[in-house]
């Protein structure tokens, strides 16, 4: 199976789809109740998996869901086995992601220079 196949395709949204659900129903008190899974990408062979994670909130707190997650690794793979029928079940590797965090400052930061436009071309227009 080539890494851009159709096949390793579905099977990263299927892996992504099942692996949403598991965190929601995962207990540990580490894991924050706002983790979002931004993507899975699945090795061709079906043994590894990269979990890129973002967690709305401070730097701890992802750090915290991390290791919450690598905890419940186990849980995890075993929840999907049940859930996907896959030849082999992937060992997870959950990674920090931040391109969430990094859109909202960009947003916040468009928002100033155009406030700042808009306050700048008020003032002229006064004069």
């Amino acid at each position: 199976m080539r890494k851009n196949s159709i096949k390793n395709t579905r099977v990263n949204e299927e892996v992504y789809r099942v692996l949403c659900e598991v965190i929601r129903e995962l207990k540990d008190p580490r894991v924050d109740p706002m983790c979002s899974v931004v993507s899975v990408q699945v090795s061709p062979d079906l043994k590894t998996a990269k979990a890129y994670i973002s967690v709305l909130g401070s730097d701890e707190h992802l750090d915290e869901t991390i290791a919450g997650l690598k905890s419940s690794a186990g849980f995890i793979r075993r929840e999907i086995a049940h859930k996907l029928n896959l030849r082999n079940t992937p060992e997870f590797t959950f990674i920090p992601d931040q391109s969430i965090r990094y859109g909202v400052d960009m947003i916040h930061k468009i928002n100033e220079v155009s406030e700042n436009l808009h306050s700048e071309e008020n003032g002229e227009e006064n004069e």
